[in-house]
């Protein structure tokens, strides 16, 4: 199964609220993907593997032209941003689901806060400027999401921001798999009524089959789950603005490992 995760940066309007507009009318709203991230989860469920998507990669949005891959969220919603990520990577995507900042932070203060080993002390540069300490973090809601969206503090800037949302999603499932939660039937289905609130999930997506997947995952060992951040092929600007370039036969390599059951042999523990 591939999941799409999308992070929209939607502030004025709920990311739900926005994607339904654009569903409906078909009017392009004011959000974009902040965070873009395929998890394939292998048949077994004892193990996934993270795909990360730089934002800024200059693709292909199928009916629109070129532009970075985080507008298609602008453009179409849901459905045009799962449509490009799929026509990139010659893959399906089984199942979408996106939340907006302040969702973000309702879920990680929902299960108490996180803790999240940082790799690189730094000074967030946006809202409270929070400071991260190298090493294990008791991070809220806020905290979580100033570290998930950190880049101006970096010299590689978005290729450490999009790490440490690997980072950061590998620590909610540690957190989930710690406590026992997917570990009960009960429990299970009372954390996706929890999530029900700031998450916007595809049609076919509904309740019932997010509870049996979480419950699938009970026997989850965090310490297999791989990451990767999908390859480019350098930096330049087209139209004024500051772009990736996908590096085509590296992805080309990676959408044959997810269709064929060999993603193990490029995103590692």
């Amino acid at each position: 199964m591939n999941i799409l995760v999308i992070g929209s940066d939607t502030r004025d309007v709920p990311a739900r609220e926005a994607a339904a507009h654009t569903a409906a009318t078909g009017e392009p709203q004011d959000q974009r993907a902040d965070t873009l991230m395929v998890v394939h989860v292998p048949a077994d469920r004892r193990s996934l593997y993270l795909i990360s998507i730089n934002r800024d990669n200059w693709v292909d949005i199928p009916g629109f032209g070129s532009a970075k891959i985080n507008a298609a969220l602008q453009y179409g919603g849901i459905d045009m941003q799962t449509a490009t990520v799929q026509q990139l990577l010659g893959i399906t995507i089984d199942h979408t689901l996106m939340l907006d900042f302040g969702g973000f932070k309702i879920l990680v203060d929902g299960l108490g806060g996180i803790d999240v080993n940082v790799p690189i002390a730094f000074q967030s540069t946006i809202d409270t400027q929070h400071v991260f300490s190298a090493g294990m973090n008791h991070l809220d809601g806020q905290a979580a999401l100033e570290f998930s969206r950190e880049r101006h503090a970096f010299t590689d800037g978005d290729f450490q921001r999009v790490r440490d949302q690997q980072i950061m999603l590998r620590a909610i499932l540690s957190r989930l798999a710690a406590g026992g939660a997917l570990n009960d039937v009960n429990a299970v289905r009372s954390l996706v009524d929890f999530a029900s609130c700031c998450l916007t999930v595809d049609r076919g997506f509904d309740p019932i089959q997010a509870a049996m997947l979480a419950y699938s995952l009970r026997n989850l060992d965090v310490n297999a789950i791989g990451t990767m951040t999908l390859p480019t092929a350098g930096s330049g600007f087209v139209a004024g603005q500051s772009v990736l370039f996908p590096d085509y036969g590296g992805i080309a390599a990676v959408g044959a490992a997810l269709r064929e059951g060999r993603i193990a042999d490029f995103a590692k523990p």
